[in-house]
């Protein structure tokens, strides 16, 4: 089955709802589903946000359905950091971490 008939009926989409959130005509999508056309850059962004998946896994290309996000600087200091640390210390990192986010308001 095509990713993205899989994908669209997964959500419980129709392909007439599918086109009206893209702006293409339902044979549009039809054409995708059956791999008679390639959908645009575009489309293929409104897609992510829709099926909250990768363009390689919206395509077919990959069985990963969500991409692996970057990381900041700061995320990838905390982490190494984090990393180095005994697991008591870790516990101890995750509690205070557990409050400042808690803390939040």
């Amino acid at each position: 089955m095509n990713r993205i008939k899989q994908l669209r009926e997964e959500i419980g989409m129709t392909q007439v709802r599918l086109s009206i959130e893209l702006e293409v005509a339902q044979e549009t999508i039809s054409a995708y589903e059956h791999g008679k056309h390639y959908p645009s850059i575009n489309s293929l962004i409104k897609m992510m946000d829709i099926f909250n998946a990768g363009i390689d896994y919206i395509m077919g290309f990959s069985d990963v359905r969500y991409p692996v996000k970057t990381l900041t600087d700061s995320e990838q200091v905390m982490i190494n950091m984090f990393k180095t640390l005994s697991v008591q210390k870790q516990e101890l990192a995750l509690a205070y971490m557990q409050g400042l986010y808690d803390g939040q308001a």
